[in-house]
């Protein structure tokens, strides 16, 4: 297994577990402080139906992509960079959207939780669908955007469904130490470290989107002269080269392959992807730590009227 291929996804896999088994434990609290634990099931079904609907997300993906690389073979050297250029996309939007939601809502999730919660308890004969589609809905949503960030690089799918896998173990492992051994993690420092290696991996996407997008261009161009879709020699999109460091630090080598697919390193750089890159980091990211210290929204005390 290639576990450069499996670092990103491990850990995004571990936040977004992490999160998952918030819910869960919160969830299960709740059922336990109003005595109705006879409701557990329904949450650990509704575990096991989000994990279900997560593998038969990326199962239909798979045999969907499959099937259309078999009914285009004329088409299957442009395809690829394609749909790693779709799926990348889909994935930024859906992680970075997820990463300033969760940040934002995280200081009334708990809140939210136990009062839908005890909405659902106060209705003997739904409570255990409710608690079962909380859940579920919960597991599914973190599982639908690894399943996205996995097919963002299908060569690399091994390693990056070992890399999830071990992100889903070490979350399991979280929440039991938090609700079942008692035991005290920093939570809020958990979640801001893991949240600037997401933005750095997700900005490592952003370079990887513009340079598939550059080569399923220059391979249209190739199949169809007349359409030439190229602006330069060196790139069709990307402008001017910035370095290259191929020489020194290469990108598929050790330490290089792990800056890569953790920092967003490339041994090869062009102005476009430095652009798009630091534009991320600087419209995500920086919604990303405001959102950390949120104005306080609280109404200031009225200053004492001089006589």
């Amino acid at each position: 297994m290639d576990f450069t291929a499996a670092l990103p996804t491990f850990f995004i896999t571990l936040r977004e577990g992490v999160e998952a088994a918030l819910v869960v434990g919160i969830v299960l609290a709740c059922l336990a402080k109003a005595n109705r634990q006879s409701l557990n099931p329904w949450a650990y079904a509704g575990v096991a139906a989000g994990l279900a609907g997560s593998v038969m997300i990326g199962i239909a993906l798979g045999m969907g992509l499959q099937q259309l690389q078999q009914g285009l073979p004329g088409l299957q050297i442009v395809l690829k960079p394609l749909l790693n250029v779709l799926f990348g996309a889909i994935a930024i939007i859906m992680l970075s959207w997820m990463l300033l939601w969760m940040t934002r809502q995280a200081r009334s999730l708990k809140g939210e939780i136990e009062g839908t919660v005890r909405s659902a308890l106060d209705d003997d004969q739904t409570a255990g669908w409710s608690v079962f589609s909380l859940v579920c809905i919960a597991v599914l949503r973190e599982g639908f955007e690894t399943v996205l960030f996995i097919f963002t690089n299908v060569e690399s799918s091994v390693g990056a469904v070992g890399g999830a896998i071990a992100g889903l173990l070490g979350a399991v492992l979280i929440g039991l130490a938090l609700f079942r051994w008692g035991l005290r993690i920093n939570l809020k420092r958990f979640f801001q470290v893991m949240g600037v290696l997401l933005l750095l991996i997700v900005g490592g996407l952003v370079i990887s989107v513009f340079k598939n997008l550059d080569a399923a261009l220059a391979t249209l161009s190739q199949i169809s002269p007349t359409a030439d879709l190229c602006f330069a020699q060196a790139s069709c999109v990307l402008g001017p080269l910035l370095w290259d460091a191929s020489t020194v630090l290469p990108d598929r080598q050790f330490p290089g392959v792990v800056l890569k697919v953790l920092l967003g390193y490339r041994d090869h750089l062009y102005l476009v992807q430095l652009v798009a890159y630091l534009g991320f980091l600087a419209i995500v990211g920086g919604s990303y730590f405001r959102s950390l210290n949120p104005p306080d929204s609280s109404p200031s005390k009225t200053a004492p009227s001089q006589s």
